[in-house]
């Protein structure tokens, strides 16, 4: 039998020093700059809507502005805190009420501006557009906050996921309010909270096995 001594020095012989993590709130303020270029490019290649300075002078249009920004921004922060096991699952709380102010203003616009696109409805293009905005968002952040998270994430998937997710459907939700008019309509919800909604139960399903694939090919990678 091999001495205790022995069996740790074996253990540690071939052993790789760990490179630390940076403090979360850091690395969540990096992902936060990236969603930041993602809508300035977005911006740039479809353009402001034409009446945004106008619907920014109403207070219900702003106030869902106000809560999907800070949604963004709180998940985010929440998500990259709860990753880390030293860290209270209390945290979760933290976009709460931006969360609260987001969706109850989102709610008041469709009782209160149901039909909002004319007799004519919602055009294909329009739609099309919108979709497009969805992608272009909502996509490369996911994908960038499922590699920032690979090796924190696995301890507490479901609690990760559904922050990350919450705040990719809140910044999505900010971009399709800045680029398209359809602000109180069907749309909205199928696009900002429908998207939400699958967002979270994808990764309440998959988040554990997701966030454990990623991390053995990032491993894999670096040898």
């Amino acid at each position: 039998m091999i001495a205790t001594p022995d069996l740790i020095e074996s253990l540690s012989a071939n052993m790789k020093p760990v490179r630390r993590l940076r403090p979360p709130v850091i690395r969540a303020l990096g992902w936060l700059l990236l969603a930041a270029l993602v809508v300035t490019l977005l911006a740039v290649s479809q353009g402001i809507r034409p009446d945004l300075v106008q619907r920014l002078q109403q207070p219900t249009f702003a106030a869902g502005m106000v809560g999907s920004i800070l949604t963004g921004v709180l998940a985010a922060v929440a998500a990259f805190l709860v990753s880390l096991p030293d860290r209270s699952r209390l945290w979760l709380l933290l976009p709460v009420p931006a969360v609260l102010m987001w969706l109850s203003n989102i709610g008041y616009q469709c009782l209160g501006e149901w039909v909002s696109f004319g007799p004519n409805g919602v055009g294909m293009g329009e739609a099309v557009r919108c979709f497009a905005t969805l992608v272009l968002t909502s996509l490369p952040l996911s994908l960038a906050l499922l590699v920032m998270l690979r090796y924190a994430a696995p301890l507490r998937p479901t609690a990760v996921t559904l922050m990350g997710s919450l705040s990719v459907a809140a910044i999505t939700a900010t971009a399709l309010s800045l680029f398209h008019t359809g602000d109180a309509t069907l749309m909205i919800l199928m696009f900002n909270i429908g998207t939400g909604v699958m967002f979270v139960g994808l990764g309440s399903l998959f988040g554990s096995r997701m966030f454990s694939w990623v991390a053995n090919r990032a491993h894999f990678a670096a040898e």
